[in-house]
């Protein structure tokens, strides 16, 4: 029997200074009684990803104790990773079903993916973690960096280089303002000009983690940075 399709339905979420749309897919995902790594390679045989739904922090009472074992359809989970592409900083409704292709709903409630665990040598999904995201939830996010304006850019038609110091920034964020990206216009930016973790444009509700809010996202240099080099091997040394 196979496993009910997740649809998407279209909301707005308020920003800094402007509304953004954004389309809200499901998971559908089964209980799962039993842990450890057998149990977990033969799920993954079968076609399905072992999960689980955490409540983050040290909460106790009600979140605390909504913390599930679920098994996740793999062909889904696939399809939302090439759909969705900044995939654990967007929230998701979760369906708990009684099993696969089964219309009785047991458990319903918004989440964020918080780690996809990864073969690093196939790259097959191992296991995916998830936490509540309800509505007065915050959860600490690490939120993509982007950019954009580069064809205007006027330090890189000066011939200057776009350096990338922070490829994502963390927030704690409210649930409902969990931004899928952080946007860095480069059109102002010449030769010698920075972009601080302070300078960027997020929803107000947003709280900045990092202490130190002069720190560089991103800055733009007159040579191409020098990729570091790994130490040469001793001679008669095998590297390993």
């Amino acid at each position: 029997m196979g496993w009910r399709s997740g649809g998407g339905t279209r909301g707005l979420l308020s920003g800094a200074g402007a509304v953004f749309s954004r389309t809200y897919y499901t998971i559908q995902a089964v209980p799962r009684e039993h842990t450890g790594s057998r149990l977990a390679a033969r799920e993954r045989a079968l076609g399905r990803i072992p999960a689980v739904v955490l409540t983050q922090g040290d909460g106790d009472g009600a979140e605390a104790s909504r913390k599930l074992l679920l098994t996740a359809d793999k062909k889904q989970i696939v399809t939302l990773l090439k759909r969705v592409p900044f995939f654990c900083s967007t929230t998701f409704v979760l369906q708990v079903r009684a099993g696969p292709g089964s219309s009785a709903l047991l458990q319903s409630g918004a989440v964020l993916p918080i780690k996809i665990h990864k073969d690093a040598e196939t790259g097959q999904i191992l296991n995916l973690v998830l936490a509540w995201a309800g509505k007065e939830a915050a959860l600490k996010v690490d939120v993509p960096v982007v950019y954009k304006g580069e064809d205007v850019c006027p330090g890189l038609k000066k011939g200057g280089f776009l350096q990338t110091i922070r490829p994502s920034i963390k927030y704690l964020c409210p649930s409902e303002h969990i931004p899928p990206k952080v946007e860095v216009d480069l059109a102002k930016l010449d030769i010698g000009d920075r972009v601080l973790l302070g300078d960027l444009e997020v929803h107000p509700s947003l709280q900045l983690l990092s202490k130190n809010h002069t720190m560089p996202v991103c800055k733009v240099v007159a040579s191409k940075p020098e990729q570091p080099q790994a130490d040469p091997v001793p001679s008669g040394v095998e590297a390993a």
